[in-house]
């Protein structure tokens, strides 16, 4: 008889609890790789042309690399709607020794009668496995992990059956520990293990204040043979889950989740401490587990010395609290901005060590929907997003400083309706700092100036004379203008939802007659160049040229208007007025400068063209030039107005 053997017919189970738990924690692991294996084995047999899952990694940490489970999906095949799966009854043998494993503990204590008879059927179920075929209604009893709702059929399955026990098992570990260490429940460690331990804690305390009253970041730690285990639950999902394998100088870091963007958001928060992750994204199968099947991955990381691997212990445990609540914040984000920005947001939120907690508790989204509102009409309509009126940067840059104002004030133990009058003002200061409106007149100035760089160019270099260098000018400035023409269309439509882009979505119109008229001067020129030059000499072509200089002048100067009048207000010192008024002078000065060259131009036409196609294409280029600088003289005349109504300064 065994001494373990022994104890037990002593009825002293007590003191094996400890080494069961251990155990039953690596059972778990192996259970979890097994349902894995599973899956990708039918995947592969679906779907045998996309590539099988690398498993070493999850193996290795499993302590279950064993040849025939790692043949196994390469070796699956299809037969109808069934899966053809050599070794299954071996599979199935594995899944109830371990499931024995897993669940000796608690049927060894006061666990509930439900738990008791869910183990005896599945492990009834699992040794009626006799054959090689695996259906799809067997595949999915053992695999999915869709819990019944209320008024639904119970619909129980192994996956379920071992994220329950293992929740029950972490609980029962708790009440066995030995000692605490930093909070941190733990069991039968050595000497060396303690530090490491207390590093784990010193990160996970750091940042846990920040979960706030949820439940969660429970740690438990114990030594199996040269390894330290340590495990903390995260929060209260059954899927979510983080092990830690510390042997030597390396960690092994398991980690589990539900949601695939919350995966690769963790990812990306450990990349600073040196992780090494194996592929994540095998472990999905499509129609498995109602498509929710939790992603599963293994990181690794290699310590130089103790001193890192304490950091990198202490860092990975201060970016779990960041993980709780996670998807509810980024779908209460979506609100405002699109998914990529509301990731951003919760990343600066972690790197900044504020989280997102504060503010689901200040009240979310509701509070930035009453913020909008309060605002008025003028600024918010209905269905308006924030990135919407305040821009992509904008909006993340606000929400950003949201999540760090309802932090600190949560912390400070203040009251919500002070971070909700803080986000209220910094709102209304972000609108007066930040006009999007203004970002579209810039951006449409650029493809003005864009443009006339291209004619003045041409001309200056004698494109008339090269039509395929004309040709390529002419495709270009046709995409310029289209992509003028799309902020004007932006305009049209903010304007139809909030009054105040009406005078803006104006302006631009009158800016986009100039592109446009310069987008026909390119054409004209592609055309001369198609044999239809004659006459021109260097008169001609050095008024020509003037002209086009005169009007990318007009231009730039406009482009210069638009960034001065963007920080313009009533506060704005003398100095930023005169600049923005010199500007647009000179835009009236260059439209003056191109009404004479003009004239010179035509003067030089009849004297020298006697070509009837080249005199009409020439004149029509010399009268859009000189369009194009009406053109954005009218706008400039706009932009005074809505400056001068901005700021209240009289012309």
């Amino acid at each position: 008889m065994q001494k373990s053997d022994a104890v037990a017919s002593l009825g002293q189970h007590s003191l094996l609890l400890p080494a069961w738990v251990k155990t039953a924690l690596l059972a778990n692991d192996r259970l979890k790789l097994c349902l894995t294996v599973l899956q990708a084995a039918a995947s592969h047999a679906m779907a045998p042309k996309q590539a099988l899952p690398d498993l070493r990694h999850e193996m290795a940490a499993a302590c279950l690399d064993a040849a025939w489970l790692r043949e196994m999906p390469a070796q699956a095949s299809r037969e109808g709607e069934d899966v053809l799966l050599p070794e299954l009854p071996r599979l199935a043998a594995q899944l109830a020794e371990d499931l024995a494993s897993m669940a000796r503990p608690l049927l060894q204590t006061e666990t509930d009668k439900t738990t008791r008879e869910r183990v005896a059927r599945w492990a009834a179920n699992l040794e009626a496995v006799q054959d090689e075929v695996l259906s799809p209604a067997l595949l999915r009893s053992l695999s999915h992990g869709h819990r019944a709702k209320l008024g639904e059929a119970d619909d129980d399955s192994l996956h379920l059956l071992v994220m329950d026990l293992h929740k029950q098992l972490n609980q029962l570990a708790a009440s066995l520990a030995s000692e605490l260490i930093e909070g941190a429940h733990v069991w039968a460690l050595e000497d060396g293990d303690r530090p490491r331990v207390a590093a784990f804690m010193r990160g996970l305390q750091r940042t846990a204040p920040l979960k706030f009253d949820h439940p969660g970041l429970d740690t438990a730690a114990t030594r199996d043979g040269e390894r330290l285990l340590i495990q903390n639950d995260i929060g209260t999902n059954d899927a979510h889950v983080l092990v830690l394998q510390v042997q030597g100088l390396a960690i092994s870091l398991t980690y589990s989740d539900l949601h695939k963007t919350r995966f690769e958001f963790f990812q990306a928060q450990l990349a600073a401490y040196g992780a090494q992750w194996s592929v994540p994204e095998a472990r999905v199968s499509a129609g498995l587990n109602q498509g929710e099947a939790y992603q599963l991955g293994t990181a690794r990381f290699e310590a130089e010395d103790e001193a890192q691997l304490l950091w990198m212990l202490e860092g990975v445990a201060s970016r779990i609290v960041f993980l709780i609540d996670w998807n509810r914040a980024r779908k209460r984000l979506l609100n405002f901005v699109g998914k990529r920005e509301a990731i951003a947001v919760l990343a600066e939120a972690a790197r900044q060590d504020v989280g997102h907690m504060a503010w689901l508790k200040t009240g979310g989204e509701r509070m930035l929907f009453e913020a909008m509102q309060a605002l008025g009409a003028d600024a918010f309509r209905i269905g308006d997003r924030l990135d919407e009126v305040l821009g992509q940067s904008g909006a993340q840059a606000f929400l950003s400083e949201v999540l760090r104002m309802a932090s600190k004030a949560l912390l400070q133990k203040q009251p919500n309706a002070l971070v909700a009058d803080e986000t209220r003002l910094l709102l209304a200061r972000q609108l007066q700092q930040r006009a999007p409106e203004f970002d579209l007149l810039a951006e449409h100035a650029a493809y003005c100036q864009t443009l006339a760089e291209g004619i003045s160019q041409a001309l200056a270099h004698g494109w008339e004379q090269d039509k395929e260098a004309a040709a390529k000018l002419a495709q270009r400035a046709k995409t310029w203008e289209r992509q003028a023409d799309h902020l004007v269309m932006q305009a049209r439509e903010r304007a139809r939802r909030q009054p105040r882009w009406a005078p803006f979505a104006g302006l631009l119109q009158t800016a986009d007659d100039a592109a446009d008229a310069l987008e026909e001067c390119a054409f004209l020129l592609s055309l001369i160049a198609d044999h239809h030059h004659q006459g021109w000499n260097r008169e001609l072509r050095e008024l020509l040229s003037q002209l086009a200089q005169a009007v990318l002048h007009a231009t730039q100067e406009q482009v210069k208007a638009v960034a001065v009048a963007r920080g313009l207000n009533a506060a704005s010192e003398a100095a930023e007025h005169d600049e923005f008024v010199a500007a647009t002078w000179q835009v009236l000065r260059a439209e003056r400068q191109c009404d004479e060259l003009l004239r010179a131009a035509k003067r030089c036409m009849a004297a020298e063209l006697s070509n009837a196609a080249a005199l009409m294409l020439v004149n029509d280029l010399a009268n859009q030039l000189e369009l194009a600088s009406d053109r954005l003289l009218n706008a400039a005349y706009a932009l005074r107005e809505l400056v001068f109504s901005k700021t209240e300064v009289g012309a």
